[in-house]
């Protein structure tokens, strides 16, 4: 009998209503116990509103950003997905070993001369929360099995759509999947085209 291998990770690409850099330091401060500034930009979340000033957030970091910026529906209600078809599954559990298909489109792609965004921003989607790249530890992991990877913003949504589409970028020839690039790319574009609809971020975070 052969050797048990167990599944690799999921991964969820998930809209978000506040650029990531901005919750930063008010998270910070509200986890010290001041919550004024966290207040002023969420205004919706019962979590947040019911802080009390001067005792420290029972959340931990990476928790507390999943809360304040995920694009919830009013009165709290999960978000609706950017997509509820086959993108959402197929770039969710990619056939690679770790079952990532950015970090396999980054393996995989070389940005040609003048392209400045390709790399750069699906970097930032993938790991843009550690804090070799944040610059503050403690909001990539949290409790409950909570894994936050990195972000785009509303803007950065738009710049990497056009970095796809430049053709300022080649596939490798040694690419280990055949067509692994282009089908995840085609899936990457459906949740950014769907996230530009909506005038969202994206938030990328694995499951084990």
């Amino acid at each position: 009998m052969g050797e048990y291998l167990p599944p690799s990770a999921f991964y969820t690409f998930d809209p978000i209503r506040y650029d990531l850099i901005d919750l930063i330091e008010p998270i910070l401060s509200s986890i010290g116990g001041d919550h004024s500034e966290i207040k002023k930009i969420i205004k919706e979340s019962n979590d947040i509103n019911n802080l009390e000033e001067g005792k420290e957030s029972p959340f931990d970091h990476s928790t507390m950003l999943f809360l304040t910026s995920i694009d919830w529906k009013e009165g709290g209600g999960s978000p609706e997905p950017l997509d509820n078809g086959i993108a959402r599954d197929r770039i969710g559990r990619f056939p690679s070993d770790t079952g990532n298909a950015i970090e396999y489109i980054l393996e995989f792609t070389r940005e040609k001369d003048g392209e400045i965004n390709f790399h750069e921003l699906l970097i930032k989607l993938t790991n843009g929360l550690s804090a070799e790249n944040l610059g503050e530890e403690g909001f990539d992991r949290g409790f409950g099995g909570m894994e936050l990877l990195g972000w785009l913003n509303f803007e950065e949504v738009k710049l990497l759509l056009d970095s796809m589409h430049s053709g300022r970028w080649m596939i490798k020839s040694n690419e280990t999947i055949d067509g692994g690039v282009r089908d995840s790319l085609r899936h990457l574009q459906t949740l950014l085209k769907a996230a530009k609809r909506r005038k969202c971020g994206i938030l990328m975070r694995r499951h084990q």
